[in-house]
């Protein structure tokens, strides 16, 4: 049974600028790092309530398809038109603008300098369930 996302991983073909960049958008730098002694390859930070896991890989290890594919995962945010605007002046680019999809929810993804979309998303209920 699905039990929650475990890990978000994105990739980069250039690992020091990524990790520089996520930095600044987590507030942080990563907890995690390999290979510890050399160029890093790969690099995970925590956020958000529930402590998610983001993740940021090398593209020499991207898995390949055969045809296009893939998924956007969306983060919740408090504030989507803050959160789109603080991306955008951190270099990231408007993919699809912020779109409200219903009373009280808004979508909108950007991105990111390394060619990743990032999923942004306020949702009632994903706040109702976190309320302290």
């Amino acid at each position: 049974m699905f039990r929650g996302l475990a890990n978000l991983n994105l990739v980069a073909d250039d690992m020091t600028a990524a990790i520089d960049w996520y930095t600044r958008v987590f507030d942080s730098p990563p907890y995690f790092v390999r290979p510890v002694d050399a160029p890093a390859q790969y690099a995970e930070w925590r956020f958000g309530d529930d402590d998610d896991e983001f993740a940021l890989m090398d593209a020499r290890f991207r898995p390949s398809l055969d045809a296009p594919g893939g998924a956007l995962v969306s983060m919740h945010v408090d504030d989507i038109h803050s959160s789109v605007k603080r991306l955008l002046d951190l270099g990231a680019t408007t993919f699809d603008p912020v779109t409200q999809r219903g009373d009280g929810w808004w979508s909108a993804s950007v991105s990111d300098p390394f060619g990743n979309l990032v999923g942004l998303i306020q949702s009632p209920h994903w706040a109702a369930q976190h309320e302290a």
